[in-house]
């Protein structure tokens, strides 16, 4: 089985759940991608059931701080804690000189000595492919108007494929990695019918109407959103459900922190 932990759902500011990052499990590997803000991860992935021995590798979408100050923790935690063979951290050049930044101004010599040694840093670049155990990972700049951010495009061991899209709004250079997708990850910052309140599109943002537009425009077979705001969680999942689907006709999920996706 194939399965997305949503560790986080929420965008920057939220304070009733936990900044977007997940691991995405397979019978042959454990990947997690992003860390959120800070070293709420270390909770989150012991409330997942996750522990940092089984982790295959982290892949770093970009640098902002609610995505990369929690992969320091973890980098951290790798370190100080046994880990079974090499931890491999995956970004492009610029999302990895700021964590490599940050680690060096902020942790002790001895989980240093661990970077470039058991903690491996692997630059990755537009359109390249890297292999973590089952899952094949092809690697996309989604053209950020703010910060270089990278999404991926996954295969699964079954061959069913799986697109992150980061947390910005969709490029159509981007269109080859995300068309015809089993499963789309897909911003969606709030509620359309909120937008002049949360103001998603100067923030650089989309709403859970334009995902579900997006997704149908894609192909896709199931669209799961994430990286919302957190003022109405007990009605957030069928709110935007709602939304997305007066667009897409396909399957929709919009998960808690710390719900388990099927994929």
């Amino acid at each position: 089985m194939c399965e997305l932990i949503m560790l986080g759902t929420g965008n920057a500011l939220v304070t009733r759940c936990y900044n977007t990052c997940f691991a995405l499990r397979t019978p042959g590997a454990c990947l997690l991608v992003d860390g959120g803000g800070g070293n709420g991860i270390l909770r989150q992935l012991e409330l997942a059931g996750i522990a940092l021995g089984s982790l295959s590798a982290m892949y770093l979408t970009h640098a902002h701080t609610d995505h990369i100050l929690g992969a320091v923790w973890v980098v951290r935690a790798v370190a100080q804690r046994v880990h079974s063979g090499t931890f491999h951290v995956y970004g492009h050049d610029r999302a990895l000189h700021v964590l490599d930044s940050i680690c060096r101004l902020t942790l002790p010599a001895k989980v240093l000595s661990r970077i470039g040694t058991s903690i491996l840093f692997h630059e990755v670049k537009d359109g390249d492919t890297v292999h973590v155990g089952d899952v094949e990972l092809q690697c996309f700049d989604i053209l950020s108007t703010k910060e270089k951010q990278f999404g991926f495009r996954a295969t699964l061991p079954d061959g069913r494929t799986l697109t992150c899209l980061g947390d910005e709004p969709y490029n159509d250079a981007c269109r080859p990695y995300a068309e015809g997708s089993d499963w789309l990850m897909c911003e969606a910052f709030c509620l359309y019918r909120d937008r002049d309140t949360f103001k998603p599109y100067e923030k650089h943002h989309s709403t859970a109407l334009e995902a579900g537009r997006l997704a149908q425009s894609l192909s896709v077979k199931n669209l799961l959103l994430y990286h919302t705001e957190d003022t109405d969680l007990p009605h957030r999942k069928a709110f935007y459900t709602a939304e997305a689907a007066q667009e897409f006709t396909g399957h929709i999920v919009v998960p808690d922190d710390l719900e388990r996706v099927e994929v």
